[in-house]
């Protein structure tokens, strides 16, 4: 079967993070993965799809159209809004378009898309949480709920070092987070919470800062680092911590890729209960999931003061990552399922 990516990875961003992944995963059920770059195809990313058997067609948007394989195959867009400006045309196409918003609410430009030409044929949630935030407010625009598929993120480990980095009593306990700098995924309440956490040796590690995170948190205290986007790899940067907490300051956590990169690395996560943290955290077992910030700076002080306790979390939460969130063989199984549900006209197209 033919499947079509409108857009293309990249190195920041969950949506474009995920998209790589599943692309991995479609090639090695045996998809034909085409993509359409919106609208510059990155050199060193067309080659890596290269090696992955994936066809690159680099069109201009106003020129779709000529991409002959492209009418009646599925078209896939990972929360990338000229995905949206070309939607119109694809389904003129005959192309089943099929949609993952990454977020737990619909964009603008995503309410006038469905609005005025309806629903997309497939919508991929990676978690129950985003589903049940979604579904409401497409309810208007004729959305059925079987054409919804709760589809976890792609994420191959082989990208990732389980390697935990040990914590002796009384040495530097490295605590911090990586995200976006926009200011919804940036809690004002960040530098109180972690100067709440009770250990003497304690030091903050910050990836993904800028102006405008700097301007809602305030001055950074002297034991923290603050990193810019992508200063260092997500590998280097949870390699050198002990402990993720992270704390959100508007944002509502679908599924957040840091804390399968986390688990995968042999990092705890401490992190709100709420949101998506809940389907993927499992509390006290594969991490903590605070209910204020006291319980969050409480649970991050246990971890740095009972190794044991860091350990055995670590390893159950890795555990759960291999067996259950990230397994290939299910993640596959919802895309299946997801392409079996067309026509047998579209898929017979494609």
């Amino acid at each position: 079967m033919r499947v079509f990516l409108i857009g293309y990875p990249g190195e920041m961003g969950g949506a474009n993070t995920e998209a790589w992944h599943t692309i991995k995963i479609w090639r090695r059920f045996g998809l034909d993965v085409h993509l359409i770059p919106t609208w510059y195809a990155d050199p060193r990313w067309r080659a890596r799809l290269d090696e992955l058997g994936c066809v690159t067609h680099e069109v201009k948007p106003e020129e779709i159209e000529r991409v002959r394989e492209l009418p009646g195959c599925p078209a896939v867009g990972f929360c990338n809004d000229q995905f949206i400006g070309v939607a119109p045309r694809l389904r003129a196409l005959g192309c089943p378009l099929v949609w993952l918003n990454c977020m737990t609410f619909l964009f603008d430009h995503e309410k006038r898309l469905f609005a005025e030409h309806g629903p997309a044929d497939a919508m991929v949630y990676q978690s129950q949480f985003q589903r049940e935030q979604i579904e409401p407010q497409l309810a208007q625009c004729g959305y059925n709920p079987s054409s919804g598929h709760l589809i976890r993120g792609a994420f191959d480990l082989n990208e990732w070092e389980f390697n935990p980095r040990p914590h002796a009593k009384g040495e530097t306990f490295v605590v911090g987070r990586a995200a976006r700098p926009d200011q919804d995924k940036w809690s004002s309440n960040t530098w109180p919470i972690y100067q709440r956490i009770q250990y003497a040796n304690l030091r903050a590690l910050m990836l993904g800062m800028d102006e405008r995170t700097h301007a809602k948190l305030g001055t950074p205290p002297e034991s923290a680092d603050c990193l810019r986007p992508m200063a260092i790899t997500p590998q280097q940067f949870f390699a050198r911590l002990h402990c993720t907490l992270p704390v959100n300051g508007g944002a509502r956590e679908n599924w957040p890729r840091a804390g399968l990169e986390a688990m995968a690395c042999g990092v705890p996560v401490v992190a709100q209960n709420l949101w998506g943290w809940r389907e993927m955290i499992e509390h006290g077992v594969t991490g903590f999931l605070g209910d204020d910030d006291c319980d969050l700076a409480h649970y991050t002080a246990m971890l740095a003061h009972d190794e044991a306790l860091r350990m055995k979390i670590i390893h159950a939460a890795h555990d759960r990552l291999v067996n259950d969130l990230v397994n290939p063989d299910a993640i596959w199984a919802g895309w299946k399922r997801l392409f079996e549900s067309f026509p047998t006209t579209a898929r017979a197209a494609a």
